[in-house]
């Protein structure tokens, strides 16, 4: 039986570059998807389940980071920035944002090869649950992929940083999450102790997502700890 070739998503404007780069990879055995934007980036990689995407910084329609923090909401594939912005801050901030690793333009076949080697093998020997785009619980529906939230058959709107909440709670699904932890992956650092902000949109959470927002289903309170998305 054929072994399935592994796939490659490369998030890039140029088509120079897709050329040189499906060329590279399907000389060495990966399958090549492409994508010019964010955008579309961001939905092939919803629904064709890459292995590893390779990413450029400077897109026409959002900046890699941004494409990289949407991704991060729910996928764990390996990313490789390709890229060709040089300062020790930009490398830093994307590592920070969850890249894998970062190739400095112009870069060779042969490296570039051992950089999707390493991260596929990384990637491969990290135990954990298939990648699911959509979480379903109940009557509760999130496109982490999308960015849509439903209650029963109605879509729901959330604010950016409700979303980002609710986004941060189906990721640790089950699990307690700390109002430190939220706070700082929300607000940043400066802001660990504004735990009215959390009450706030927790609350708003609930309006909008529960059946009866004083008796919530999903988005349970641990007292003096933090919150947890039930999952039983």
């Amino acid at each position: 039986m054929e072994v399935p070739k592994q796939i490659i998503l490369c998030i890039e404007d140029e088509s120079p570059i897709h050329l040189f780069l499906k060329t590279s990879l399907t000389a060495n055995g990966y399958a090549y998807l492409q994508a010019f934007t964010g955008e579309e980036g961001l939905v092939q990689a919803a629904t064709r389940n890459p292995d590893l995407i390779l990413l450029d910084l400077g897109l026409p329609d959002m900046d890699g980071l941004e494409v990289t923090r949407r991704l991060r909401e729910w996928s764990k594939k390996p990313i490789i920035v390709i890229s060709a912005r040089e300062r020790e801050t930009e490398k830093v901030a994307a590592l920070d944002m969850g890249v894998d690793d970062y190739l400095t333009k112009p870069f060779g076949v042969p490296e570039l090869l051992a950089r999707i080697r390493s991260a596929l093998r990384r990637a491969s020997s990290s135990v954990g649950p298939t990648e699911e785009p959509v979480f379903k619980h109940g009557d509760l529906k999130v496109d982490l992929a999308h960015r849509r939230v439903w209650h029963g058959e109605e879509e729901v709107h959330l604010t950016p940083r409700e979303f980002k909440l609710l986004a941060a709670l189906v990721r640790h699904a089950g699990k307690v999450v700390t109002q430190r932890q939220l706070l700082t992956e929300i607000w940043g650092e400066a802001y660990v102790n504004q735990t009215h902000y959390l009450r706030v949109h927790m609350n708003n959470l609930r309006q909008k997502l529960e059946k009866d927002s004083g008796r919530p289903q999903h988005f349970l309170t641990e007292p003096g700890v933090g919150y947890r998305l039930a999952v039983d």
